[in-house]
């Protein structure tokens, strides 16, 4: 059984942080991308920024610059730094285990943590 906890989520207002950690349970030493995607009301779910194992990352254009994914590989967990956030990073943020750098290639999936970016 494979499971992703995420937390961290909350409300903050434009210009703020937010810092979202998610840990997995369960082998998932096949799945070596790890990140978040989101969803926003009314939106399709969109990616926000992969990590492998190794360090690479990619980035959303949306949040490049704002946002750093890091992970610690012996604790399969990853952490998501916000900042600057804008109200249209308003979302679900989702934490991801996958085999590749595609949403197909996303076998597991938490289940959401709301962040809402308000004055």
């Amino acid at each position: 059984q494979v499971r992703l906890v995420e937390s961290g989520g909350g409300l903050v207002q434009p210009g703020g942080s937010l810092r979202l950690s998610c840990a997995a349970s369960g082998n998932i030493d096949s799945h070596s991308v790890m990140g978040w995607y989101r969803q926003a009301p009314g939106k399709q779910r969109e990616k926000v920024v992969l990590i492998r194992s190794g360090g690479v990352s990619n980035y959303a254009e949306s949040v490049r610059g704002r946002f750093t994914i890091s992970r610690d590989n012996g604790k399969n967990t990853v952490y998501l730094q916000m900042n600057n956030l804008k109200p249209e990073d308003t979302a679900v943020y989702y934490c991801v285990a996958c085999r590749g750098w595609h949403k197909s290639d996303c076998a597991y999936w938490g289940e959401g943590t709301q962040v809402t970016v308000s004055a």
